[in-house]
């Protein structure tokens, strides 16, 4: 008898949305799944980190019947137990809908996210730093001064035939250094439903012997057929790079294309201070990048 696996309780199903405040609906998934395959050690991560999750489908009622809309801000470290299941979010978030929470906005805006914060730190065991923004306050973001890979003329004459993960890409140059590069070309699919993710890396790497910038370009388009979720993937990469380059510094970080109401961007570094800033600050909404 095969044993559906925690992802699916949801994912790939036809599920009505809830009519009522439902905290049951909420997933965790164990990230130990993932990091087994990849010799990522727990007790010993390779990186620090953090997810950073925007919800723009996230409403409520004031006690008069007053809608209120909003698009929330959570952080949560990499270094806890579980992730979150994006649709059971997304169904959770859609529970508050006709809730009626507070005599006026700003104490439904207070009452709704104290409850969130709580039923998220209860489900994925770990402190959650969360805003509600009734007002787009965006700013800059943290990737402005990344090349772009894509845009290097010598892409277009390489050849791409690689499309599941392949690390054997990954090749040294004679070059030391620093690089930050980036590529809106990061293309792999949901873990169970295999409906398509896109989304753009940031790659922050120092080292005796950087990677080819060819091989590492198409290495990152190798995961267009790779079934894993975001924070999965952004490991992946961390932890090829990791291995076989073996840098003095290491920072990643993806950011997804939002998918229903929600997009997740983790990023993993070996260093602290190499941690994106403002993605990494729940009261401050970064400006849109290409995928999002």
């Amino acid at each position: 008898m095969t044993t559906e696996p925690i992802e699916g309780k949801l994912l790939g199903k036809r599920v009505d949305y809830p009519k009522q405040y439902s905290p049951e609906l909420l997933v965790a998934v164990p990230r130990h799944l993932n990091r087994e395959q990849y010799d990522i050690d727990a007790e010993n991560l390779p990186f620090t980190g953090f997810d950073a999750w925007h919800a723009y489908e996230i409403g409520f009622l004031t006690n008069k019947g007053l809608p209120v809309s909003g698009v929330i801000k959570f952080v949560y470290q990499c270094n806890n137990p579980y992730l979150i299941e994006s649709k059971s979010l997304k169904l959770y978030l859609n529970s508050f809908n006709m809730e009626k929470r507070g005599d006026s906005v700003s104490e439904g805006i207070e009452i709704v996210t104290a409850q969130i914060k709580s039923d998220l730190e209860r489900v994925l065991q770990t402190e959650i730093r969360i805003i509600f923004f009734s007002k787009d306050n965006s700013s800059s973001t943290d990737f402005d001064n990344y090349e772009v890979l894509e845009e290097r003329p010598e892409m277009e004459e390489l050849i791409f035939n690689s499309f599941t993960e392949d690390p054997s890409l990954i090749m040294l140059s004679d070059k030391a250094g620093t690089l930050r590069i980036a590529t809106h070309l990061l293309r792999s699919n949901c873990k169970i439903t295999h409906q398509p993710d896109w989304g753009s890396a940031f790659i922050h790497i120092k080292a005796d012997k950087l990677p080819d910038l060819k091989g590492l370009m198409q290495y990152l388009v190798s995961f267009r057929n790779e079934n894993h979720f975001h924070e999965e993937i952004c490991e992946m990469i961390y932890k090829r790079l990791w291995d076989i380059v073996k840098p003095e510094e290491l920072a990643v970080t993806c950011i997804y294309t939002r998918r229903g109401g929600i997009d997740i961007c983790p990023a993993r570094a070996s260093h602290a201070d190499l941690l994106p800033d403002i993605l990494g600050d729940a009261s401050i909404l970064t400006r849109k990048l290409l995928k999002q």
